[in-house]
């Protein structure tokens, strides 16, 4: 039996996504909560076979907090995206945010990190 329940829109996510060929450049705004990390998640990698993007850029310098599920979110994006023939890098992580993801043993593996948007781009070949 089909159901009929609507449902909600969902909330605009707090980052935007700029496709400058042939990257995706991800810049996030706020603190995502666990869906929002997921849906971003998703919606990359469908973009990623859309634009037939090679790499992906994540900017983080306005988070003051990156807790382990989010660190393990872009690890297994960055997987993923690797898989679809993308890399990623994850710039602008603050050092707070560093000294927390090293004391709490987080690790992002095949995630290159650059220190800003210009390394990040550089390293992705641009």
């Amino acid at each position: 039996m089909p159901t009929d329940t609507p449902t909600a829109p969902l909330a605009p996510l707090p980052a935007s996504i700029l496709s400058q060929r042939p990257n995706l450049i991800v810049s996030i705004h706020a603190a995502l909560d666990d869906e929002q990390l997921v849906r971003l998640q998703r919606d990359l990698l469908e973009r990623v076979g859309r634009e037939r993007s090679r790499g992906i850029l994540i900017d983080v310098a306005a988070l003051d907090v990156l807790d382990s599920f989010a660190a393990r979110t872009l690890a297994d994006l960055a997987y993923m995206a690797q898989l679809r023939g993308a890399r990623t890098v994850v710039v602008g992580i603050a050092p707070d945010v560093a000294m927390t993801l090293v004391r709490l043993g987080v690790r992002i593996p095949l995630t290159q990190t650059a220190l800003d948007l210009e390394e990040g781009l550089e390293w992705l070949g641009q």
